[in-house]
Order: C-alpha cells, then structure tokens, then sequence
C-alpha cells in the first residue's frame, strides 16, 4: 500500500521535471543548434537546424502526457497553468539579476546580459506557443483516451505531441525568430527559407523524440500505477 508521502513524492517528481524543463528551454532557446545528418531533406538539407529549446521543451511534452495520463485532465491544465507562471518568475529573477550592480571579480556583466538577456523575447514566443499548444496537447490526449476508451496509451501520447507540436513550433519560430528577431540576438531578419528550415528542423526533433519516449511513458506509468499511484481508471488494453 502507497502513503500520502510517497504519492506526493512521485507526483512531484513529474511536476519538477515538467517545469525544469519548461524554464531551461527558456534560458537555452536563444542558441541556434545544427544537427547533420547522413541523409538530405526537402527544406532542411543535411542538417537540421532549431532553437536550443527543443532539447529540454520535448521534455515538458513526456511530462506532462505522464502527468495526464496519472491524475487525469485537470491536474494536467492546473500544471500547465502552474508552469505559464513560472516563466514570469524565471523572467522577473533573471531581469533582477541582469540589473544588479556586479562585483569586480564578476564576469562580464555585458556579457551576461547579452546571454540571459536573449531569452526575454524568447519568453514572449514560448508563452505565447505555451498557452495554446500546451492546452492543446492536454485536450487531444484527454480526447484520445475518451475515443480509444483508455486503450492505446501510445496512440494518445504520440498523437497529442505531434499535433501539439506542430502549433508550438509554429508561433514559437514565427514570433521568436521572424516576427522579433532583433531581441531574440539574431541580427538582421532571417531569410524566409531559414525560418522554415527552422520549423521543419525542430518539428522532425520533436517528433522523433515522441516517438521515442513513448516506451518511457509506458514505464513511468506502468510503474507508478503498479506501486498504486494516479487515479484509478477502468482502462482497455494497450
């Protein structure tokens, strides 16, 4: 039998994870990453380029799929609400930071500005993508459940992420890196060709990654529900 204690524990393991990861993809989106790979895509080439924040920000997508698929659908949107505002509590310490008077054995405090100071336009993308696809992501696994009458747990993780994806990387890269490319330390506007490559790029990553955490949902799942975690459903078999 399962005490409070350990379920709370285990319930906030998926939320600090969730929102980890939601904060570094913040901090890390504003680097440009190149992936090559052995072969050429239409659009991307032989390399795939995206913000650093797909990395961490496919992450808060297993998080939360867990997360729903454990405690159900509204505990997933009061997450989501939870992680929106702590973007503006990271924003707030990283801007009180910038603005404090630094020591002289500090780094450069231009420097350090230059780097964290990126991330504010990034921010104003990511919530932006945050709001809709997050909620959107939560709609659609609840949705998928309710169709498949709780069978298939990958059909309704892989589906909700790839369609939920798709929308926040498109108001992500749109805004971000087309609409206010200045503030995010890019320079000069993209050429429309790089942006897209830019969508493709980090929509490919994403999606692979939702497939490939699949098994991993599974485990997370399999295992909390084993030691009694979540609540408790009548499901089909997957």
């Amino acid at each position: 039998m399962t005490d409070r204690g350990e379920l709370a524990t285990s319930q906030l393991a998926i939320v600090a994870l969730f929102v980890t990861a939601l904060v570094t993809a913040q901090l890390t989106a504003s680097k440009v990453l190149a992936f090559s790979i052995p072969y050429s895509l239409p659009v991307t080439g032989s390399t795939l380029v995206m913000p650093g924040a797909a990395l961490a920000y496919a992450l808060t997508f297993f998080a939360s799929d867990c997360y729903a698929e454990l405690y159900g659908r509204r505990p997933a949107q009061r997450l989501v609400n939870v992680g929106f505002f702590m973007n503006f509590v990271m924003l707030a310490l990283v801007w009180s930071t910038i603005e404090a008077p630094a020591a002289r054995s500090s780094v450069n405090p231009e420097w350090f500005g230059a780097v964290l100071g990126a991330s504010t336009n990034i921010v104003v993308a990511s919530l932006a993508a945050y709001l809709v696809s997050q909620n959107w992501d939560v709609l659609v696994f609840h949705k998928l459940r309710e169709l498949t009458h709780g069978s298939h747990l990958w059909a309704r993780n892989i589906g909700s992420t790839a369609t939920s994806q798709a929308i926040d990387t498109v108001i992500f890269v749109g805004i971000g890196f087309y609409l206010l490319p200045t503030y995010a330390g890019i320079g000069p506007e993209l050429k429309n060709e790089v942006i897209l490559s830019l969508v493709v790029g980090q929509y490919i990553l994403k999606l692979l990654i939702a497939v490939v955490d699949t098994p991993f949902v599974y485990a997370v799942v399999g295992y909390l529900r084993s030691q009694g975690h979540g609540a408790v459903r009548p499901r089909a078999a997957d």
